[in-house]
């Protein structure tokens, strides 16, 4: 029987995509075969399954957890897959809000690992998503809403036929693996979109939507697309979260919202990006219910309102001001930029980053160093984190005072002996260095949360 970090160690020894850099990418690794036969040597618990399955590059997981969090409201028994996690990963797998235990997780590799070891050269996201729909399975939830790795059209999480498929903001990131133009990257995402099943899709740039609206025509699918079939505006905000009103304007109606019908709802989360979020889950909520699903809008308002995704343009102290977010690509970054300005009342800036090698690390540079009035260097301890001395050569022309500190922990607390209490101190540019701040802070706070042991 394996131990909690014989099993991590035991998962993470095959090729983890999460961890390679661009110039080790495998082509070979995404193709759903592996996972077809996975699928099949475990009795096909996918089939068993009704999901959601969400695509994108920004906002999958907060509207996934938004969505989970309505359909837990209602009585539902749900199953949430994830990625990345913050501190243990156990968080990718939770069902009614609660993380996959420890003992579930080890007998549930040690169920699997015959089969594992009857696949050819198995990667690790095969082996997380066979792990989430056999356990989803095992306990019969009664909703599974399931994140893609990465892309759509080749990700592990493709072998499951959703009740609704969804697809949130396209921009470019992974652009060696998923194309170089926008296009290129939405039809990947558009991937997951099934014969005859409705989609709902975010606000996308003119090309991206073309290609998703050209995608559900050739496969029947229905298309449902913010902006058109419902609207939202933000009502109200402060350092708690944000009000946001959605209208329907679905020609048929009968959902959640009639048509020309609006609804009020409230999210703990920051960042106007999050009220379009919100709005995706609402619209999507909307199809499970056209199809039979009991639920009402007092659901939606208790679950949107008791959502929680951390480290998304989370607070973690107000004297100062110490705001985390993962953003980790230029969008995301002017996003969580401006929402800082508009949002959060503070004299300086100071922001801590660090970047994974394979992003767009001169543009975010560009970004931060003309708004910061200081930028803190650093470097997570994942193997795909550049240097902080290579990203500091980015910064000749910065308006910001610049310094490198080699490790997160050590990068927060100098940032936040440098602030004033009217300061605020943000860590960003990867989710890898605002988990390794969040751990450090909640660490000092006497929180008690569980964190894996560093891979």
């Amino acid at each position: 029987m394996f131990t909690y970090q014989q099993a991590l160690d035991y998962i993470y020894s095959f090729v983890d995509q999460e961890k390679l850099q661009p110039d080790k990418y495998e082509p070979r690794r995404f193709d759903l075969t592996n996972m077809h036969a996975f699928m099949t040597m475990l009795g096909d618990p996918h089939r068993r399954l009704r999901a959601v399955h969400v695509a994108g590059t920004k906002g999958k997981g907060s509207t996934c957890a938004m969505m989970a969090s309505v359909l837990q409201t209602a009585g539902y028994n749900v199953g949430l897959f994830t990625q990345p996690h913050l501190h243990t990963f156990r968080e990718r797998i939770q069902v009614g809000g609660c993380l996959i235990s420890v003992d579930e997780m080890v007998a549930l590799l040690e169920q699997l690992k015959p089969s594992i070891g009857d696949l050819p050269d198995p990667s690790t996201f095969e082996i997380m998503t066979a792990m989430a729909v056999q356990y989803f399975a095992e306990q019969e939830v009664d909703f599974a809403v399931i994140e893609t790795g990465l892309g759509g059209r080749l990700d592990t999480t493709n072998v499951i036929e959703p009740l609704v498929s969804v697809i949130t903001s396209i921009s470019y990131d992974h652009t060696y693996i998923l194309g170089d133009t926008i296009e290129e990257i939405a039809r990947e995402k558009a991937g997951i979109i099934k014969e005859g099943k409705p989609v709902v899709c975010a606000p996308q740039k003119p090309a991206a939507e073309q290609v998703i609206v050209e995608v559900c025509q050739e496969r029947n699918a229905p298309l449902v697309l913010l902006g058109r079939d419902w609207l939202w505006e933000r009502t109200e905000s402060n350092v708690h979260g944000q009000g946001l009103r959605v209208t329907c304007k679905t020609a048929d109606g009968g959902g959640l919202l009639k048509h020309g019908e609006t609804g009020e709802f409230w999210i703990p989360l920051l960042g106007r990006y999050q009220v379009v979020n919100a709005a995706t889950a609402i619209a999507t909520l909307d199809q499970l219910h056209l199809q039979g699903v009991d639920l009402s809008l007092t659901h939606v308002s208790d679950g949107l309102r008791t959502a929680h995704w951390p480290g998304r343009l989370e607070i973690l102290s107000q004297n100062p001001l110490l705001v985390v977010d993962g953003a980790h690509n230029m969008d995301s970054m002017q996003r969580m930029m401006d929402t800082l300005v508009e949002d959060l009342l503070y004299d300086r800036l100071i922001v801590v980053a660090g970047f994974s090698a394979d992003k767009n690390i001169a543009g975010m540079m560009g970004e931060l160093t003309s708004r910061a009035d200081e930028l803190i260097l650093t470097k997570s301890v994942h193997p795909r984190s550049a240097e902080p001395e290579k990203i500091a050569a980015q910064a000749d022309q910065a308006k910001a005072r610049v310094t490198a500190v080699n490790d997160v922990s050590s990068a927060l607390w100098e940032a936040l002996k440098r602030a004033g209490s009217d300061d605020l101190v943000c860590i960003t540019g990867s989710l890898f260095v605002v988990a390794e701040a969040r751990a450090a802070w909640l660490d000092a706070q006497g929180v008690d949360f569980e964190r894996d042991p560093q891979l």
